[in-house]
């Protein structure tokens, strides 16, 4: 949460600031990094409050609230910061603010969706635990597409007035983020992974070089992350479909036994 609203104020400042164009620049690519860190910390909270035995409902409701300010919230207003330009007519801005607000609707839904579908309270839901995929596009990664594209175009075109001039890409990107928060593709969850997991010697060395990637290229290498996880995700989604039409689950023809 404390990610977030830093990035919120890194935006408005980047605003409405009396500041150079370089500066300005500044305040934006340090919103993109608060909000890629609350991903980060998005990825180990939940592990360490299962290494503490410090799981409870408040905190997972609490967890969604955080992730609405950071993930929701945050990447919206500096979209629309970033595509609305001083002299945009009021079409352009109406426009630009309506779909940051599908793109924060969608992310509440999806992180509603997601307590109603994890809450062990529901009948159901340990079946859809145990599959270990998320039901749509988490939010840490839609808020990362958006900060990561913002990351892009600002390593590539150094002119802050270039940057404007591009960022109404942001827009039709929102709109499919969206659509993938609230949708039923099954995209990776990858919660069963911890400290104890085991990986093949191949997959090792591929995450160390992963690691190296990030850290030399940083501009570069959260984006193409962020767009593998999504489009292999995607590709997989589809894969599964046609298996499960070629290869249809065998009916349970058990009947209850009484007494049993």
């Amino acid at each position: 949460m404390l990610c977030g609203f830093l990035a919120m104020k890194n935006c408005i400042e980047a605003r409405f600031l009396n500041i150079e164009a370089a500066a300005r620049a500044d305040h934006y690519i340090t919103a993109v990094w608060f909000i890629l860190f609350a991903c980060v910390c998005d990825l180990f909270d939940g592990r360490v409050a299962r290494a503490t035995h410090r799981e409870s409902l408040f905190g997972a409701e609490f967890d969604s609230i955080a992730d609405t300010v950071s993930f929701g919230v945050a990447p919206a207003l500096m979209a629309c910061f970033l595509v609305i330009k001083p002299e945009a007519t009021d079409n352009v801005q109406l426009v630009t603010w309506l779909l940051a607000f599908i793109y924060l609707l969608c992310a509440g839904v999806r992180l509603a969706r997601f307590n109603v579908l994890t809450n062990p309270l529901v009948p159901g839901n340990e079946k859809r635990a145990a599959g270990g995929d998320f039901v749509g596009l988490p939010s840490p990664a839609a808020a990362g597409m958006i900060a990561s594209l913002v990351l892009v175009l600002s390593k590539v075109m150094a002119d802050h007035q270039t940057v404007q001039a591009w960022s109404w890409s942001l827009l039709p990107l929102m709109l499919i983020i969206s659509f993938l928060m609230i949708s039923n593709v099954r995209f990776p969850s990858f919660k069963k992974l911890d400290w104890t997991a085991r990986a093949r010697t191949r997959v090792f060395i591929l995450i160390i070089i992963t690691g190296a990637l990030v850290f030399k290229f940083p501009e570069y290498s959260f984006p193409a992350l962020f767009l593998g996880y999504i489009g292999w995700s995607i590709f997989r989604h589809v894969f599964l479909l046609k298996k499960s039409e070629m290869d249809p689950a065998p009916e349970d023809d058990d009947e209850p036994v009484s007494g049993v």
